[in-house]
Formats: structure tokens, C-alpha cells, sequence
């Protein structure tokens, strides 16, 4: 979701408007900046440079923010913006005109007549940040850096190293003057980590500040003034900056250290996921034509494969990956059917990605990891052990509180089946006709068992001690992913329980609102957030796999396209109010009113908007 976004000067000078509104800036890396509209940061994540070391992972907050102080004919006026306790200081959100999204994080303030321009943006493919200005008149300004040196997950306390600075692997370029003037900057406040229930008080270090003077013979009136700030290894030669900012990209495109693609799950604390980026794939790179980077990225996660799964994790401090999904393999399977659909060469499908998708069924016939295997009984597939640490992490509802699971899923989650009934329909499809028995088996005992002839829908998930009734729209994908699972009048009943309990403007609640364990509000502390991610709380992605429903169970006639249509236009109202501008928000609360939370920025989400907008084109 890349729209053109301007904040008029009313809403950036009204800071609890301003400071609630992100803007993101990438390189493809991994690496980010990112802030708020108000110049003040709310989140432990918002910097200018928060570098990845260790493409696209290995995390590393640098630069925190830069204050700036133009002085005009004696007068000094305070650019910058800072939570501390009980104040906000400086206030230089109140001098603002303007914010633009594009072509970077733009802010326009009006100084008694004069106007500055700020642009902060990251150089593509290398782990440096560009902060330029330029001013219409005659004026000095000085900027002062705020250093830090910490994993973008952490907080940074003075105290800890005894009040001395102990340096950052940190350049800085440009052509100003610099003054040593060093100081700690106590007990700055990061209001969103507050409402989160965590840490949220961080000291900052400052070595001095740089000037720049507009005037005749130095930077003349119109041309930008740039600061560079880098990691040594990535300094290029001269200034970068003087040139127009890189072309906006997509931010959760990236490449590893070594070449390989990768998509990131969600800005700020996400990094890649072999579920999202399955799911986010279809959106991000085969909707707008990039089948080469999607062959790519598919065979990439092919090379990973271990007893049947790729993984669903690349942890940030470079330990093994985890093989902790029982769907991110499967969804791999509906991506090669997007790619191939979209035109991608058959000759990949033939020689790389059949041999490997036979690994995979065989592994999951006879048994992989984490209990994932079918049972003998029925053809279905089942995955985790009851008590299993690793059993809440297999289907995408994962939260946990402790050593609890707050969405106990082991069994046979229906969701997982169907996705198994997609592998083997799309196995058939493509030409392997040993497969076709073990579908219509599958489909014959899903029908059968997972038919919930009460509500007319489907249960979530079947265990050992009988079927889970609860709501979820899990189900959903029984439908979505075609091919046949559920008859047309189930397909239907389906979508209609769904469309009456669970749908929302902003996508679909993962629990139905008359549900005893259902969460409104995604609100508090860690374990109080984890107990409502999937107990009601909307999830936008959601919005995709319903329509596809939608129009399997419905027929595509001019008035079921409609009203899809109608579904994405009040999406993307939702989507539009932020709180990370042309982006879309991970969850929603499920009740009214209903606001955006989780991750701001959220791979899945935008992917899913695009690829269902194209569908609908």
C-alpha cells in the first residue's frame, strides 16, 4: 500500500495528532529509519539509522534523532521534538507547514517568513542515513546528533556505563563545522513502549553539533545542506545526499548478505518469516509482475528444506532457523500456483520445485518435526503434541502467555487441512496423478469430520478429545483456496457465518464476538496484548482470503464483484488513518472503536490489499 501522503500543518502542530502518525524510510537491507510526523519518537524502534549488520538481520539502533536550532537574524528558533518526563521539549512540531511521505520523509517549516526543508532518507543497499535541508533565505543552523549504540530490541541507560560514553560505530560526512560540546540526555520517554506495558525511559548521548551557514560563498540559499551518518564498512566515497533521494520501494523487499531475497514480516520488530512471506508473496511480487524475484524467493527457501519444511524463522542473532510452522511449507504450494498462474516458467515448476514438492508430501505422509505428519486413519494431517512448548507456534495463531498457549491448536487445525488438500489438488494439477486418490480420500474425511452440522460451519480443529467448536476464521480457507474441499451449499454457509460474525471494515476478528474468551480490545501488558491477538482482534490480511471465498462460494457476477469492491474501499479507509503513513497496520481492535495496533507496518496486510485489488480489477 504506496499512497501519497500530506499532512497538512494543522495536524503536524496538534502533537496528539502528529506524534501518533509514523513515517518509514528502507534500503532493502533490513536497515530502517523511522519516526514521527511531531520530530518526536514514541517507540524504543523509532531512529534515523537502526542498521542491520547482518543483512537482513542483526539489528542496530545508531542514530536516535537529530535536534536542530536555526538561528535568523539573531533569533533562534528550536526545530526539534522530545518526550520527557511530564513535558515535551523542544516543540518544534508547532513551526511546521507541512509533511510529505514523498519522495522521503519530508518536514516544511515556516521560521517569521523563512522556510526550511528537512529530508531524511537511507541510502539504498548500504547502512548509512541522508539528513539534508535547504532554506529559502540566510540563516545558520546547527544540528546536534544523539547517539546510541544498542540492539534495536534494548533500551540504552547512561548508568550503565558509568555515565561515559563509549562510542558507536558511527561516521559522520558532510562539509559543516563541528563543535565538541558532549552531554547525556536523561530519562527521554517513549509513550508507545508505556502503553505496551514495557520499558519506555532511554538516555541518549550527544557529542556536539554541527553548523551550517546559508550565505553567499557556502551554501547558498536553495541548495541542500547534507549529513551523512554511517557504519564504516558501508562509507562510500565523497557525500551522498547531494542527489535526489532513491525512488520510493517497496520496504519489506530485501536481500540477504548474500544475495538472496528475502521479504520482512513487519516494521519496526519483525524480521523474515517463511509463513508471511508465503502469504505476502503473492501481493508484493507476482501481483505487480516481479516473477523473477518471486522464482527467486521460492527457490531460495527450497534450498532450506529440512525433513520436509522450510523454515518459518531467521532469528535475528544467527542461530540455526526455526522449523516451527506446519503451514509455511504448505502456503509455498499456493504461491507457485500464483506464480504459475501469473505466467511464470513452467520449466522451474518441472525441474526444481516438483522434485522437492514430493519430498515434502512424502515427509509429511510418514512424519517430520513437531508431530506435523497424517494420520493413517483419515488421510488428514495433524501437527503438535498436547503439552509440546513448540505446539502454539505451528498454525499462525502463536501467541503465548509464558508456557501457556492462548490458542491451543494441536490436532488437526482446519486450516492446515485444507492447505494440505491444496498441496496435493495443485500435485495433480500439475501433472503427478499419484495424488489424486490421497485428495479425494482427504477431501471425503473433511467433509465428513470437520462439518459442524449445528452452526452449519466448520470446526477449527479436531483433537483427541473431541472437535473444537469455537468460531475462527480459519475456516475460511476451506473455501479460499478452491479446488473443491467443501460442496457449493457448505461453501456458502460457510462465508455467511463468517460475514455475519467475524467481519469487520478492517478485516476479519479471529474469534466471534459471543465467544466467553473473546478480547475486544487489544490493550495493556504483554500477557494482557498476547491473550487478545487471536480472541477477536481483527487481522486486515484476512480481508484477502475472505473475498476469494466470497467469490468461490458466490460466483464472479457484477454485483458479488461490487461488493468486494465496496469491502476494499472501506479497508483502505481503515488502512488511510495510519498509523504508518502509505503502509498498512498488522491488527485492529475487534470492538468499536476500532483502532490500528501491533506492528504499523505489516508485510501481509499491504500484500494481500494489492493482490486482492488486482483480482478485483
Amino acid at each position: 500500500m504506496t499512497t501519497t501522503v500530506n499532512v497538512s500543518g494543522d495536524c503536524c502542530r496538534d502533537f496528539t495528532q502528529s506524534s501518533k502518525l509514523e513515517w518509514l524510510e528502507t534500503n532493502g537491507t533490513g536497515a530502517f529509519a523511522m519516526g514521527t510526523v511531531s520530530g518526536a519518537n514514541t517507540r524504543r524502534y523509532h531512529a534515523l539509522l537502526t542498521a542491520s549488520l547482518r543483512p537482513p538481520v542483526a539489528r542496530r539502533v545508531l542514530l536516535s534523532r537529530v535536534e536542530e536550532d536555526v538561528v535568523i537574524d539573531g533569533k533562534t528558533f528550536a526545530l526539534g521534538a522530545s518526550q520527557y518526563p511530564g513535558v515535551v521539549t523542544p516543540r518544534g512540531f508547532e513551526l511546521l507547514q507541512e509533511f510529505r511521505a514523498e519522495p522521503c520523509a519530508t518536514w516544511v517549516y515556516g521560521l517569521n517568513g523563512a522556510r526550511l526543508e528537512k529530508q531524511v532518507y537511507l541510502v539504498e543497499g548500504r547502512q548509512a542515513v541522508v539528513v539534508r535541508y535547504r532554506a529559502d533565505q540566510p540563516m545558520k543552523l546547527h544540528v546536534r546528533p544523539f547517539l546510541v549504540n544498542r540492539d534495536y530490541h534494548s533500551l540504552q541507560r547512561a548508568v550503565e556505563s558509568g555515565g561515559t560514553w563509549r562510542g558507536t560505530p558511527l561516521l559522520f560526512s558532510c562539509s559543516a563545522k563541528f563543535t565538541q560540546d558532549g552531554h547525556w540526555y536523561y530519562n527521554i520517554e517513549y509513550l508507545q513502549e508505556l502503553d505496551r506495558g514495557l520499558d519506555f525511559r532511554e538516555d541518549l548521548y550527544s557529542p556536539g553539533f554541527f553548523t551550517f551557514e546559508v550565505r553567499q560563498g557556502n551554501a547558498r540559499p536553495g541548495e541542500w545542506m547534507t549529513l551523512c551518518a554511517s557504519i564504516p564498512e558501508t562509507t562510500a566515497d565523497g557525500t551522498p545526499g547531494g542527489e535526489a533521494p532513491p525512488e520510493k520501494r517497496d520496504p519489506f523487499l530485501v536481500r540477504r548478505a548474500d544475495g538472496t531475497p528475502a521479504i520482512i514480516a513487519g516494521y519496526p520488530w519483525f524480521t523474515d518469516w517463511g509463513r508471511d512471506t508465503m502469504i505476502s508473496l503473492p501481493g508484493l511480487l507476482i501481483a505487480p509482475g516481479k516473477l523473477n524475484e518471486a522464482r527467486e524467493l521460492i527457490e531460495a527457501h527450497l534450498k532450506y528444506l529440512n525433513q520436509g519444511l522450510i523454515p518459518n524463522r531467521f532469528p535475528d542473532s544467527g542461530e540455526e532457523p526455526q522449523y516451527n510452522s506446519a503451514d509455511a511449507t504448505l502456503w509455498m504450494f499456493q504461491a507457485m500456483r500464483a506464480w504459475l498462474a501469473a505466467g511464470g516458467d513452467t520449466a522451474f515448476l518441472r525441474d526444481v520445485f516438483i522434485k522437492s514438492a514430493r519430498q515434502i508430501i512424502d515427509w509429511h505422509r510418514h512424519g517430520t518435526l513437531n508431530g506435523i505428519s497424517v494420520d493413517p486413519s483419515d488421510g488428514l494431517l495433524r501437527a503438535g503434541e498436547p503439552g509440546s512448548q513448540l505446539t502454539s507456534q505451528l498454525t499462525w495463531m502463536d501467541a503465548r502467555v509464558g508456557d501457556r498457549a492462548v490458542t491451543p491448536r494441536h490436532g488437526k487445525p482446519v486450516e492446515i487441512n485444507a492447505l494440505w488438500f491444496g498441496a496435493l489438488r495443485l500435485m495433480t494439477a500439475w501433472g503427478d496423478h499419484d495424488y489424486r486418490e490421497e485428495s479425494l480420500r482427504v477431501q471425503r474425511s473433511f467433509r465428513e469430520k470437520f462439518w459442524n452440522a449445528k452452526r452449519q460451519c466448520l470446526y477449527d480443529v479436531l483433537t483427541d478429545d473431541g472437535p473444537v467448536e469455537k468460531l475462527r476464521p480459519n475456516q475460511i480457507f476451506a473455501v479460499s483456496l478452491g479446488g473443491g474441499l467443501l460442496d457449493r451449499e457448505q461453501q456458502q454457509s460457510v462465508v455467511r457465518i463468517v460475514e455475519r460474525e467475524l467481519l469487520t471494515p478492517a478485516g476479519l476478528r479471529t474469534l466471534e464476538p459471543n465467544d466467553p474468551d473473546y478480547k475486544g480490545r487489544y490493550t495493556g501488558g504483554p500477557a494482557e496484548r498476547d491473550s487478545a491477538y487471536h480472541q477477536g482482534t481483527v487481522w486486515p490480511w484476512l480481508m484477502g482470503p475472505f473475498i476469494d471465498a466470497y467469490l468461490e462460494a458466490f460466483g464472479r457476477t457484477a454485483e458479488t464483484v461490487e461488493y468486494c469492491r465496496e469491502l476494499i474501499g472501506r479497508l483502505e479507509e481503515c488502512l488511510a488513518a495510519g498509523p504508518c503513513l502509505g503502509s498498512a497496520a498488522e491488527i485492529y481492535d475487534g470492538d468499536e472503536p476500532r483502532s490500528a495496533k501491533g506492528c504499523p507496518a505489516q508485510a501481509w496486510s499491504v500484500a494481500e490489499l494489492a493482490r486482492t485489488k488486482a483480482l478485483l480489477a
